[in-house]
């Protein structure tokens, strides 16, 4: 097995408990609230317990607010298109995945506003220009908590802040921070936090959801079968039915239930710690390298454990291919579909080749990835 180090995409490397839990309900798991029989109750349980586990995470005070969802992409598209509309502006920033950024485009289409906040030359976030952007129509401030390019974080409780200020919707995508950072939906003031299960979560690809404050009502995504008011000619309105058409992937929810127990008792500040140490290294041991180019803002241990580069003016997917078949090194090159943040940082043409690092990296791997970049630097 070679050197993992894109976890910032997918976390390989899962606990075994969570591989186990799959393969337990594969086997035995019926199907939640279609039924009163033994196998569907417990999947009923299961699934209730994993929505108090997201709950807790992330301060969200009510389970039956945390509804399920393939990954955060169908999770952002549920938030942003069933909370905005035509008419609405909405802020984001520069820093957005596609996940946000493709819906924005589409609601811009059907007549609503968008403003992008801009970043530094590190690729941080200009908090001092929102202010700036607001307009009497704005309605929300759709944001992510850290970047999948960078790994710059931004501060939820400043924006928390002036999103309720100025009684703004505040959307934020955790796809990066969710098991890593801290998240307090209620301190940070936080309206619907948007995660997905198969990152930093370490559970099973197929998995996410939408935490959704109390109070707050979304147009489903999707309508269909919910178990419930089968009469009904809409879809039931009472969450987490609401935004669940459809059968839910029960298999992939137990493994994250396994997940969420493996990160409780290991704890998301033991693993940060030791995400950023393993980032730490790995910047020291490389940025005196001649001809490397480190993007980012890495003086700050509030970020997630994700570092870009760039050798040269190589193509950062030549620079990955070599990682990969010369020492077997697992990265991500390209644009990362972070378009805006790549015209932000000059890189459009010659994308970066990112590393991200993960609670089953090791130093001595750490050490491999810094003597590959050495050679291929001189090289």
């Amino acid at each position: 097995m070679g050197i993992y180090l894109d976890n910032a995409a997918t976390t390989m490397q899962k606990p075994d408990c969570v591989i186990e839990a799959v393969a337990q309900a594969m086997g035995h798991m019926g199907n939640s609230g279609r039924g009163a029989y033994g196998e569907a109750l417990d999947a009923s349980r299961m699934i209730y317990e994993t929505r108090e586990q997201l709950s807790s995470l992330f301060g969200l005070g009510n389970p039956k607010q945390a509804a399920f969802s393939c990954n955060s992409t169908e999770a952002l598209n549920t938030a942003i298109l069933g909370l905005l509309g035509p008419g609405d502006h909405v802020i984001s920033t520069v820093m957005e995945h596609n996940s946000v950024l493709r819906p924005l485009y589409r609601l811009e289409k059907e007549g609503a506003q968008i403003s992008f906040c801009p970043c530094d030359e590190k690729g941080r976030l200009r908090m001092e220009e929102l202010p700036g952007l607001v307009k009497k129509n704005t309605k929300a401030l759709v944001c992510t908590h850290a970047s999948n390019l960078t790994g710059n974080a931004n501060d939820l409780m400043t924006l928390g802040a002036f999103c309720k200020e100025r009684g703004l919707l505040f959307i934020v995508d955790a796809s990066q921070t969710a098991g890593v950072l801290p998240i307090d939906m209620k301190a940070m003031n936080i309206d619907v936090v948007c995660f997905t299960g198969h990152k930093s979560l370490y559970g099973p690809q197929g998995t996410g959801g939408l935490c959704v404050r109390e109070g707050l009502s979304i147009r489903p995504l999707k309508s269909g079968g919910s178990g419930v008011h089968t009469y009904l000619k809409e879809h039931p309105p009472e969450m987490p039915t609401a935004l669940e058409a459809g059968t839910l992937n029960g298999h992939g929810i137990a493994g994250l239930h396994a997940a969420l127990q493996f990160l409780s008792d290991t704890g998301i500040e033991n693993i940060h710690r030791h995400e950023m140490n393993l980032l730490r290294q790995f910047y020291q041991g490389i940025r005196e390298i001649p001809g490397i180019r480190v993007y980012g803002d890495l003086d700050t241990d509030y970020r997630a454990a994700v570092l870009a580069l760039n050798i040269g003016d190589y193509d950062s997917s030549e620079v990955s291919d070599e990682l990969s078949y010369r020492y077997g090194i697992s990265t991500r090159p390209g644009a990362h579909c972070a378009p805006l943040m790549h015209q932000s940082m000059g890189t459009v043409d010659q994308g970066m080749v990112r590393f991200s690092f993960s609670w089953f990296n090791t130093k001595e791997e750490v050490d491999l990835a810094i003597q590959a970049i050495r050679e291929l630097a001189e090289e």
